[in-house]
């Protein structure tokens, strides 16, 4: 990302616009935003970029309109995407492409649609009938990991494993469109994947990667799995996981690792209305010792971290879409 030095940010910038500003700075002649200014192009920044910038500043402009040209340009004719363009094959970015289009209202019909259709349509590897039978199969000594693998939600790629991010990156997109635009499979995939979540739920409280218990070793919470996790399941405020899962995440709230770990419980607590501490300053501490590593993404967090809840963050129903 550009480097603004803070003196200049105080003079040119206003506080609030410091990272929406980083963001504009760093999009490519081809619309897109590479994971570092300067970088290809590719899905995954490009996303959280027109989520941020749209959470920030309302209505989309040519910035925002260029960059969904782009992701339009980058969808495989199967309706998926890659993680960069002309890769195959599709992938998790897809339902991050689908949220920033359906949210900045920019080709819902078709290009989200297609997008969505291909995400019901793909199914992980476990938990078929053939991956069910080895497990029956199996003496229990020899089963690493514990889980049920017949609760399914999403993969980073195709024919792999599910795991908690992923699932909950298209739960949220899922949860955002209108009942016209969801597939008819969409209802049941949402509640496989509702109930995954809670499966592979840390003890304790959290979400790790995906796996709670292997080799009768329990998993580590993360913060980023814990965040959007809640975030995926934010309709369940009551629920023991969710209960738990904010209650760790609480536990690791005053001493953060990383900007994107301090963005992204922020962005999760302010969901939950769960008490929040200002993180304005602690954010640019960040920026200044290590420019978050030039992360697109991390840039774009810091943003919806500071300012008001996008509205795909808000509460939604089977009736009733943001679009």
């Amino acid at each position: 990302m550009a480097r603004i030095p803070p003196q200049e940010r105080d003079i040119h910038t206003p506080q609030s616009s410091f990272f929406p500003d980083l963001l504009r700075r760093a999009q490519n002649p081809d619309g897109g935003w590479g994971y570092r200014q300067g970088l290809q192009s590719t899905t995954e920044p490009t996303a959280w970029s027109i989520l941020a910038l749209l959470a920030h500043e309302g209505p989309p402009d040519k910035v925002i309109s260029s960059a969904c040209d782009w992701l339009r340009r980058t969808q495989t004719d199967e309706g998926a995407w890659p993680t960069s363009s002309g890769k195959d094959p599709g992938c998790w970015v897809t339902a991050l492409a689908c949220l920033a289009m359906a949210i900045a209202a920019e080709g819902p019909e078709g290009a989200v649609s297609r997008g969505t259709k291909w995400l019901c349509s793909t199914w992980p590897a476990e938990g078929n009938l053939l991956w069910r039978l080895r497990q029956l199969r199996q003496e229990k000594s020899e089963i690493f990991v514990h889980q049920d693998h017949s609760l399914r939600g999403w993969g980073w790629t195709p024919n792999t494993a599910s795991w908690v991010e992923p699932t909950a990156y298209v739960m949220i997109m899922l949860q955002n469109l209108p009942p016209q635009l969801r597939p008819p499979e969409a209802s049941r995939r949402l509640q496989l994947a509702e109930r995954m979540l809670y499966d592979r739920a840390c003890r304790g409280g959290g979400w790790n990667a995906g796996n709670p218990l292997v080799y009768g070793v329990p998993g580590v919470p993360r913060i980023g799995p814990t965040a959007w996790a809640l975030l995926a399941l934010r309709q369940h405020p009551e629920h023991s996981a969710v209960l738990e899962g904010l209650g760790w995440l609480e536990e690791h709230y005053q001493n953060p690792r990383s900007p994107a770990s301090l963005a992204l419980t922020q962005l999760c607590l302010k969901v939950f209305s769960r008490p929040t501490r200002p993180i304005e300053d602690a954010l640019c501490d960040f920026y200044g010792g290590s420019e978050f590593l030039r992360s697109t993404p991390v840039v774009a967090w810091a943003s919806l971290a500071l300012g008001e809840l996008p509205r795909w963050l808000g509460p939604s129903s089977p009736e009733k879409g943001v679009i």
